[in-house]
């Protein structure tokens, strides 16, 4: 057993030395449209670049790495590399503190429960780590980063229907708190039940719920009545009212309105959210999706975060 006491998991608001993300490069998982996605994550890039963030982005292959660099020019450092999903937030490393310096943690990766296996998901987190010179520190469970949210004091969200599934772990809700216990430096695990309907992640919680501030965090209100996720919502912020962080303080709960029911090309209803949204330095970028309740979501953030530009970008490309 390692000793993780001194293990510290930043907030995502904290000081950043880059961004890391990862260009669309499998048609097979853009229904043979890469131009959509590309869109939405040029876009994404851009942003940040403007607010002065640095942007490290991960190429696969000869055509990724031209494309990218027509769409980008300097507003991105291109690293070839390879990966499957671009979903760094998940099949990436969790960069950390420790005494001697940062440490990228490494989980194992199973394809979201065995939902989507490909190639080279399981090794790009090590390419971040070694192309960021951080020292990689191995824990052989499976944890997706999307999966937790930090507050950077020892206060964890995550959500029963990802970490106790048994397309992950098999664990029990004790075991789950000990594994995060050792490996992030948790103090304090506050547990969701479920996330939106038919996200392919098993209810990550980035998608849901998240930490802002210390002892603050923004959740989702319905976006009207045939809102499909309405009472998960409201159960969030129930559940989310009635807890206290690491340090025993109550909650301050946000709540910002939902995208509502939102359908994608194959008619299924998709788990679009506001809130798996990117704090960074100077700016906090935010999925929208047009709807008529994204003004109002993006305006609710800019009250959360007085601090940065809160800036929409269009993600319907990225729903798939």
């Amino acid at each position: 057993m390692n000793d993780n006491s001194a293990i510290t998991v930043p907030p995502e608001w904290a000081p950043q030395k880059a961004v890391w993300t990862a260009w669309p490069s499998d048609p097979d998982e853009w229904n043979g449209d890469l131009d959509a996605p590309r869109k939405d994550v040029a876009a994404l890039i851009r942003v940040l670049a403007e607010h002065g963030n640095k942007v490290r982005l991960l190429v696969n292959g000869t055509e990724a790495e031209a494309s990218a660099s027509a769409a980008l020019g300097n507003a991105a450092d291109i690293l070839p590399a390879k990966y499957g999903d671009i979903w760094l937030r998940d099949t990436g490393p969790i960069f950390a503190s420790r005494p001697e310096g940062p440490v990228a943690l490494r989980f194992a990766t199973n394809s979201w429960g065995g939902k989507y296996e490909l190639p080279d998901d399981t090794t790009v987190g090590d390419d971040v780590a070694r192309l960021s010179g951080t020292p990689i520190q191995r824990f052989s469970f499976v944890l997706e980063g999307g999966a937790v949210d930090h507050d950077g004091l020892g206060t964890v969200l995550t959500t029963r229907q990802t970490l106790l599934n048994p397309n992950r772990n098999g664990w029990k809700k004790a075991e789950a708190e000990i594994a995060l216990r050792e490996a992030l430096g948790a103090r304090k695990i506050i547990w969701i039940d479920e996330g939106l309907k038919n996200d392919h992640t098993d209810g990550h919680i980035d998608n849901i719920a998240r930490f802002v501030g210390e002892a603050k965090v923004v959740c989702q209100s319905p976006a009207g009545p045939d809102d499909p996720n309405a009472e998960t919502l409201d159960a969030i912020a129930v559940t989310l009212s009635a807890e206290t962080d690491s340090d025993g303080r109550p909650l301050n709960v946000v709540r910002i309105p939902g995208v509502g029911r939102y359908i994608n090309p194959a008619g299924e209803i998709s788990p679009a959210s506001h809130m798996n949204f990117l704090i960074a330095d100077g700016v906090v970028v935010v999925p929208i999706y047009g709807t008529a309740t994204q003004d109002a979501a993006l305006s609710a953030l800019s009250e959360v975060f007085p601090d940065r530009r809160v800036v929409g970008v269009p993600s319907r490309g990225l729903l798939g």
